[in-house]
């Protein structure tokens, strides 16, 4: 059973206060970069999970904004701290937050935890080999395509994991390798797009959703 006495003894930790559909959410973040990272293969399983995407940010805000529906589930795919997985809950959504990392599943448990949504059912899995029971409604996720070598694994996940009729929702920072992995998943899905801005004191970034549902007998 997870507890955050024990957390808080193994990981040193820093707090940020976010702001989502005007309700305050803490997350915890961790305090060095470095405790994470392979000294000797720095790009190796670079803790990507451990920052805060503003896409996520992005991402958490839209489905706070959607009606829960009991009868629908969605699932995250590389969750990280657990942000958005933790405001779709607290909104009513039946969400499942996965990741791989152990450490990333972590932060979320304890996320989770300081969130008072002790209940989120947060899971590990490998897109390699998706072994999860049921398929959902919605599968979303933020900042997952870093190189070609995930392209074909998230196909397989979508695949395997979405209800015939169902939605994945995609939030991300436009680069050159979203553009290929949505013409990667063209011939099997129908890709619509919606652009969001996130405003700071000091600058102004620019976020897409990508919606993409399966194409009829695909």
């Amino acid at each position: 059973m997870f507890s955050l006495e024990s957390f808080y003894n193994h990981y040193e930790t820093v707090t940020s206060e976010i702001r989502v559909a005007d309700r305050a959410f803490q997350v915890l973040l961790p305090k060095d970069l470095g405790d994470f990272i392979n000294s000797s293969d720095v790009l190796h399983d670079f803790p990507l999970w451990a920052k805060f995407w503003k896409a996520s940010w992005i991402l958490a805000d839209f489905i706070a904004q959607l009606p829960a529906e009991a009868n629908k589930q969605i699932l995250e795919v590389g969750g990280g701290l657990g942000l958005v997985s933790i405001v779709a809950y607290a909104f009513g959504h039946r969400i499942t937050m996965t990741e791989y990392n152990q450490d990333a599943l972590e932060f979320a448990q304890a996320n989770a935890h300081l969130n008072n949504c002790t209940h989120l059912p947060i899971v590990r899995l490998d897109w390699n080999r998706p072994n999860l029971a049921a398929q959902f409604d919605t599968i979303v996720a933020s900042e997952v395509v870093y190189k070609k070598d995930d392209f074909a694994p998230l196909l397989n996940l979508f695949q395997s994991c979405l209800k015939p009729n169902g939605e994945i929702i995609i939030a991300s920072e436009m680069r050159k390798i979203n553009g290929e992995f949505y013409k990667f998943l063209l011939p099997l899905f129908e890709v619509k797009t919606a652009k969001k801005v996130l405003r700071s004191e000091n600058e102004k970034t620019m976020v897409t959703l990508f919606k993409l549902r399966p194409k009829p007998g695909k």
